[in-house]
């Protein structure tokens, strides 16, 4: 049996494909960089982080992108020897309006290079491109709509794309409406049996989120929506162990099973909040006499364990807990903030064994952060570092940090104070208000180190300091993860937490933090 989720942690809105044995995932990285993150899979139960689809700027630039937008809903196909991705890169994304740009990289291989990217349109977000029988290929994507008296989500638009051209080309023609679940999104079609299938998400990403599916005999329509719809969701099960279910995308393999991937969330009981983020798991499918997908073990909701394949297992080298930063670069579970790890700002060659940021701007920047974090993944887990650092300035600090986005956030870090020298403490982001937590603040001139650990557990998060990792204190009072959630004081947001080290200088002078090694045990 297969568990799920299957990516735990922040990783939501996933494509799914198969190419002969190998089965890949590309999930949403918002205003994180590098963009994409990619998992590959021989047996649907084993997945591999491999490299990120977008790595340089000229593919995705992030700066100045809000919290929550950048990289939405990537979409993988394959065709003839090439791998297809199609991103939303979202600029603005809170008001009547979207400002969002659409874009389409190959590669001839998963693991990249992928090409530049081919800008399609920005008539709404979720694209999707398929590839018909006789070699013409379609964008789809949602169509967005500002104008009053307008649904805002106008129902999945389709145009032909032209990969000699690399443009679109010929009408725009809306195929589908939805349902009366609403928030029609999230396109997917395949074929079988003569009919095209059209998998879309609805409802939202939240208690309300759905699957439906559509079929037509021409890709045009028009759609006939499944009468039993949804194919899945908990709306109305608000005490199941996963929730907001939704967004699905299905694939056969190679032995005539079929499988679907969806988001999910595992929020805390009682309430919709969950730190670590929509998740990405998976489901057995079956199909119905009169062509109908339905979930293979009955019923709407997601399993909790999904029965696995006909495929031989195969399992991947579990990651170590510990990273010492002994490595020319840095590891493939590591992410920016907007901007790439470039050497102007973070080098692990400058003190070998070191990871060494130069501090720059504050938590609450939308441009050039010096952090570097890692997607907080389980419920109870402990982050250690040690970190050398000798701040002069009340503007200089550094640390571990547990990230939402700059709204809310938990910072151990330490500074220094104008008149009482240097200082370890919590400072923290609430709904946009920061607070400091003096009186839990400690004394630490004159230590010659700073080793800093945090432990959560469930819904509490504590921080700890020692000078020489043997003698360990409390820093500070203990911290509510829930804060560090999607709707967590009504904000909507899309991603999870992310946990790592950061530095800022807000002086502008960069003093920089060492960090001997990097470890997140689980448990």
């Amino acid at each position: 049996m297969i568990s799920n989720p299957i990516l735990t942690g922040f990783n939501p809105d996933a494509s799914f494909l198969r190419v002969g044995e190998d089965y890949y995932i590309a999930t949403s990285t918002f205003e994180w960089f590098p963009g994409v993150q990619l998992y590959h899979s021989k047996d649907l139960a084993n997945w591999e982080l491999i490299p990120h689809a977008l790595q340089r700027t000229s593919q995705l630039d992030l700066r100045g992108n809000p919290s929550s937008g950048g990289v939405w809903a990537p979409a993988l196909s394959y065709d003839n020897g090439t791998f297809y991705l199609l991103y939303t890169d979202v600029k603005a994304r809170k008001g009547v309006f979207k400002d969002l740009h659409n874009y389409l990289v190959t590669a001839e291989n998963i693991n990249g290079p992928w090409s530049e990217p081919v800008y399609l349109n920005g008539s709404g977000f979720d694209p999707y491109l398929f590839h018909d029988e006789d070699g013409t290929k379609w964008l789809l994507n949602m169509q967005w709509d500002f104008r009053d008296n307008h649904k805002r989500f106008g129902g999945i638009v389709m145009q032909q794309y032209d990969p000699q051209e690399q443009r679109l080309t010929g009408p725009i023609k809306k195929i589908y409406e939805g349902t009366d679940i609403g928030v029609t999104e999230g396109p997917q079609v395949f074929k079988r049996g003569g009919y095209y299938y059209l998998l879309v998400a609805e409802g939202g990403t939240g208690i309300n989120h759905a699957a439906t599916l559509a079929r037509s005999r021409h890709l045009a329509g028009p759609y006939e929506t499944d009468p039993s719809y949804p194919i899945m969701t908990t709306r109305g099960a608000s005490d199941y162990p996963l929730q907001n279910a939704g967004h699905g995308m299905v694939v056969e393999t190679q032995t005539g099973e079929w499988y679907m991937t969806h988001i999910c969330s595992r929020p805390f009981a009682g309430t919709k909040l969950n730190p670590l983020g929509r998740e990405t798991s998976l489901q057995r499918c079956t199909w119905t006499e009169d062509g109908w997908l339905r979930l293979a073990h009955e019923g709407r909701l997601p399993a909790l364990t999904a029965p696995a394949p006909d495929l031989a297992p195969h399992p991947f080298p579990e990651q170590p807990a510990k990273d010492d930063f002994d490595a020319p670069a840095l590891g493939l579970q590591y992410q920016t903030l907007r901007v790439p790890a470039e050497e102007s700002w973070l080098s692990l060659s400058e003190r070998p064994g070191y990871l060494r940021l130069r501090g720059r701007e504050s938590l609450h920047s939308w441009h050039n952060q010096s952090m570097v974090v890692r997607r907080l993944q389980h419920f109870n887990c402990t982050v250690e570092t040690r970190m050398d650092y000798e701040p002069e300035h009340f503007m200089q600090m550094a640390g571990v940090v547990f990230y939402y986005d700059e709204l809310d956030y938990f910072y151990l870090r330490v500074t220094c104070d104008d008149e009482n020298g240097r200082k370890l403490g919590v400072v923290f982001s609430k709904s946009g208000k920061y607070q400091e937590d003096r009186a839990g603040e400690l004394d630490v001139e004159g230590w010659p180190t700073y080793y800093l650990r945090a432990i959560v557990k469930d819904r509490a998060l504590q921080f700890y300091a020692s000078p020489d990792g043997e003698q360990w204190q409390s820093v500070g009072e203990e911290l509510d993860m829930g804060v560090l959630s999607d709707e967590y004081g009504g904000k909507l947001g899309f991603t999870g937490t992310m946990v790592g080290l950061c530095a800022q200088d807000i002086n502008g002078t960069k003093k920089h933090a060492d960090f001997d090694y990097f470890s997140y045990e689980i448990g």
